[in-house]
């Protein structure tokens, strides 16, 4: 089926979002949006707009697809332009502390005067309330709140940081945009606008909720590095090979352990191959996998199991990813002003999404979007004179 230009735009085409600048999983979040389509006026500080920088792309990735104008929140005329953007607009997000907006003058009540319909999505840690909310954080805590970081390390070890992607991207920034998305569903059937609070603790526990079901079934230990998916299971695990480098080795069903050991020939002469089914087993049975592991290059054994139900992949690090041959077969990354940067996701058949615009500088559409709203060259400069945009 011919894809018009108009599906060629994303799923989200049509939808304005205005993003008060923040940091992590708010500009996740715009990112997402953006990618499927929506038009995102990004509002940068005042302060960072650099006009000798138009016209490049901003390093940041996580602000691509949209556009950027920079105000100043505080000023009188800085407000009432934020608050122009969002009479024309169909969501709104933040990443304040709680009571920032408000005491900015563009809070939800604000907003929602001038557009009912509005979308107001709101990014924290914590949450919009409760006794941690004023406060700062940052995603190790959340995660050490919800029980998350607990379970990621190895056993009798100290809990390891997953990166920031299981809270400020999964928990945070992802719970974020299926809120706002949501919220616009409603608003297209005929609800009025709403306010959206994503707090990171709500989105990681949620995340959790397999965990807590295993627990409540006997099949989950509280202690770490000890279960199936935590590391603990021999044939759920990772090894180093040959060279120093790593495979992941995910053989959890009977019949794809039976594919890794047929192929790799499990055990080396000399070891055995105990029963993978009692856990007092595993360690003898990691420690014969080890050395297996450790008898071919990482390469060499992916051209020996990638291929099959053996369910191993080498452990690839930033600069390779983009050049394993399935990503690139699906495209998994692209390449944008000669940066190569993860694709958008997920796919649609109907309306494709694609990286529309490189990251923008601050600043850089101030004139452009203020004259979209109905704002003419003279107030334009009459604003930017008083120090409100730029």
């Amino acid at each position: 089926m011919a894809v018009t230009a108009e599906q060629a735009a994303g799923p989200l085409a049509g939808v304005r979002v205005v993003e008060l600048a923040g940091i992590g999983p708010g500009p996740f979040a715009a990112m997402m949006l953006a990618d499927l389509g929506a038009d995102v006026i990004r509002v940068d500080r005042l302060t960072d707009v650099d006009p000798s920088a138009f016209g490049t792309a901003h390093p940041d990735l996580l602000n691509r697809g949209r556009r950027s104008v920079g105000v100043d929140l505080k000023s009188a005329g800085g407000r009432e332009a934020v608050l122009a953007l969002a009479q024309s607009a169909d969501a709104l997000i933040e990443g304040f502390r709680p009571g920032v907006t408000e005491r900015l003058g563009l809070g939800p009540a604000d907003c929602h005067a001038l557009n009912p319909k509005l979308v107001y999505g709101r990014m924290t840690g914590w949450g919009q309330d409760g006794p941690s909310a004023p406060y700062a954080g940052h995603d190790i805590d959340y995660l050490a709140l919800t029980g998350a970081l607990h379970g990621i390390g190895r056993a009798d070890e100290r809990p390891v940081p997953p990166l920031n992607l299981l809270g400020d991207f999964g928990g945070g920034g992802m719970m974020l945009a299926l809120g706002v998305v949501s919220a616009l569903y409603a608003v297209r059937g005929g609800a009025t606008g709403q306010v959206i609070d994503a707090a990171i603790v709500d989105g990681v526990a949620v995340l959790g909720t397999q965990i807590h079901a295993l627990r409540r079934l006997g099949r989950w230990q509280d202690p770490r590095g000890v279960n199936l998916l935590d590391g603990g299971a021999p044939f759920y695990d990772t090894y180093e090979c040959a060279d120093g480098r790593h495979v992941a080795v995910g053989a959890l069903e009977p019949r794809f352990y039976e594919e890794l050991v047929r192929r790799t020939g499990f055990p080396l002469p000399g070891d055995e191959a105990p029963d993978r089914t009692d856990p007092a087993h595993w360690p003898a049975l990691r420690a014969a996998w080890a050395r297996l592991f450790r008898t071919r290059t990482r390469d060499e054994w992916a051209a020996l199991l990638t291929a099959s139900d053996a369910c191993v992949a080498p452990v690839l690090d930033w600069a390779e990813a983009p050049e394993h041959p399935h990503l690139v077969a699906r495209d998994t990354f692209v390449v944008r002003d000669g940066v190569v940067q993860p694709a958008p996701a997920p796919r649609f058949s109907g309306t494709p999404t694609s990286v529309r615009r490189p990251p923008p500088w601050p600043g850089e559409h101030t004139d452009e979007v203020l004259a979209e709203i109905g704002y003419g060259p003279e107030r334009v400069a009459a604003l930017r004179a008083d120090g409100a945009v730029g």
